[in-house]
């Protein structure tokens, strides 16, 4: 039976509105476990630089993302019947994503998103709605992106599961942070059935607990996926698939702002596995997509093309993936 998409990616859509405020102090943290904050002043008028709203979401950016590279892609999610639903559907639609199993909330409004830009970082301020998830029949595909979704998800995270087991799709699985927040042990069902894990440095120690980066690999490996990857920021990138583990560094381009760097981060290397290519190579791709996205405010704006991935590769042909074990 063939594919009838490349892949579907399956978590939360929201319309997000970008504000660069630079009437900002940050206060420094004075532990390693809290972020610093920012500071506005109280009951005044805070002059916003720029705004712009743009389709964002982990599993839309994905879906997104897909597409530019080639790959035939699908989105389900569920969307309020408002205005920004109406722009999700249309963004999606633009990009050549299909929006068959796009479901929309006649109830209840689309998840809304507010992103303070400062300093090349982001603050969001969240507005997400439990949904009442259930996974349509979905068509064969090569590959299945779970990843962000609101409490309610544990039914859709075993629908998921079947459709694997009875599909043989792979599944790339970035957990959000309900899905965190239930712990290694809850999650052990779809960490057993997923391809390719993908976390941030931050996330694989709420999995596994604090610890360096190659015994990080290795305890996540031990939850059961075939391949892990952690992001580390400025860092870059680490991989690992049960016999090698490798580094990579960041190209040096300017940042203008960091959201989706994950998400397109992601994209990247799971394309490249689409392509057959191993985890040296997927790293590299990763690397180039998410380098594009933190040049451009929003999750999507930087997204690369097939072209565009081809000509990034080559711009920084010289930065490549270090084995470590």
């Amino acid at each position: 039976m063939k594919f009838q998409f490349d892949t579907i990616s399956v978590g939360d859509a929201t319309l997000d509105t970008f504000l660069r405020v630079e009437d900002i102090i940050v206060v420094p943290s004075k532990t390693e476990d809290h972020n610093a904050m920012i500071c506005l002043p109280y009951a005044d008028k805070i002059l916003v630089k720029t705004f712009e709203q743009q389709v964002a979401g982990n599993a839309a950016n994905n879906a997104i993302g897909s597409s530019r590279l080639g790959l035939k892609a699908a989105f389900y999610s569920i969307v309020g019947k408002d205005d920004s639903g109406k722009k999700i559907i249309a963004a999606i639609k633009k990009e050549k994503v299909s929006t068959k199993y796009l479901k929309i909330d006649k109830k209840n409004p689309t998840n809304y998103t507010v992103v303070i830009n400062y300093d090349g970082e982001r603050t969001q301020l969240i507005y997400r709605l439990d949904r009442a998830y259930k996974l349509p029949k979905l068509a064969r595909a090569n590959w299945v992106y779970y990843t962000a979704v609101g409490k309610n998800h544990v039914n859709l995270e075993q629908e998921i599961i079947d459709y694997v087991n009875a599909s043989g799709a792979k599944l790339a699985f970035n957990p959000g942070d309900y899905q965190l927040a239930r712990g290694a042990k809850a999650l052990k069902g779809v960490l057993q059935k997923t391809t390719v894990l993908f976390v941030n440095k931050e996330e694989g120690f709420k999995l596994v607990g604090q610890r360096d980066e190659l015994d990080l690999l290795h305890q996540l490996s031990d939850l059961g996926p075939k391949i892990v990857v952690v992001t580390d920021g400025k860092k870059g990138a680490y991989a690992y698939d049960g016999n090698e583990a490798y580094h990579m560094g960041v190209f040096p381009v300017k940042l203008v702002e960091m959201t989706g760097a994950g998400d397109s981060f992601a994209t990247g290397f799971m394309s490249a596995l689409y392509h057959n290519e191993g985890i040296y190579e997927a790293l590299k791709w990763g690397t180039a997509n998410s380098a594009s996205v933190i040049s451009f405010i929003g999750p999507q704006k930087g997204l690369l093309t097939k072209k565009g991935m081809r000509e990034m590769l080559t711009r920084f042909k010289n930065i490549k993936p270090k084995k470590i074990s």
